[in-house]
């Protein structure tokens, strides 16, 4: 299987971290959306990331390549068997995907990290002083009511705990902590992020963050990520449907 997206994505992180529960390997195509060539824009015409490629099939959208894997390949389980624990572990992952992208990401990371390393201009200060007063917070306080005290949603890791997990590593990126505020959140992100299915991806995330994007697959190589031979990648960013 090959991976087409950025070690650094909360999205690509949960397929990642998927294909390491289901003990399956791939090879991957470390690109932001923003340096993706034109056959990029055929196989994600949103241009987003991740895609997942296996054999002849080509899939968009984190949700349904996770379906997809857990579907198609046995092993670790991505979502608890009884219908209804699975029915709060899909909204989990859509409420993490949805409004949780669009705070930490959108309203963190993407402002104060990926606009300035991209487009070389500041990003909006305004959106992410809402960002932390407000949105956070609010945020924090819905998952504080959710997680458990002890280990992990249903029982094993699975797709709904990696889904939530995914953006705090982003948000980490650009200095947010979650505060005693938020004690139970705070442990449980903690416990997600230290499994081994998401542990394992620090080193490469740390090696793409920290490189520029020309000497992004040098820097992974040096520390072993399994690249693929070939890239969609371009040398300069387009603007499009992931540009704010």
């Amino acid at each position: 299987m090959k991976v087409i997206g950025s070690y650094v994505s909360p999205y690509v992180r949960k397929v990642l971290a998927c294909l390491a529960l289901k003990g399956l390997t791939y090879e991957i195509d470390p690109i932001t959306p923003f340096f993706g060539d034109d056959d990029f824009s055929r196989m994600s015409p949103l241009r987003r990331i991740p895609v997942l490629l296996d054999g002849d099939l080509q899939l968009c959208d984190s949700s349904v390549i996770c379906a997809y894997l857990d579907e198609a390949y046995p092993g670790h389980p991505l979502l608890p068997a009884d219908p209804r624990a699975r029915a709060r572990a899909r909204w989990l992952e859509e409420f993490a995907d949805t409004r949780m992208g669009d705070v930490f990401i959108w309203g963190l990371f993407y402002p104060l990290f990926a606009h300035p390393a991209v487009w070389n201009e500041p990003g909006d200060q305004a959106r992410v002083d809402k960002t932390l007063a407000e949105d956070a917070p609010a945020v924090l306080n819905y998952l504080e009511g959710e997680v458990p005290v002890e280990g992990f949603l249903f029982g094993t890791i699975g797709l709904a705990d990696i889904a939530l997990g995914a953006f705090f590593r982003n948000a980490g990126f650009v200095g947010f902590a979650i505060d005693d505020r938020w004690p139970l959140t705070a442990a449980y992100v903690a416990r997600v992020l230290a499994h081994p299915a998401l542990a394992d991806l620090r080193r490469f995330e740390d090696a793409q963050i920290a490189a520029t994007p020309a000497g992004r697959r040098a820097a992974l190589a040096a520390v072993g990520a399994p690249l693929s031979a070939e890239t969609v990648a371009t040398p300069t960013p387009r603007k499009g449907i992931m540009s704010l």
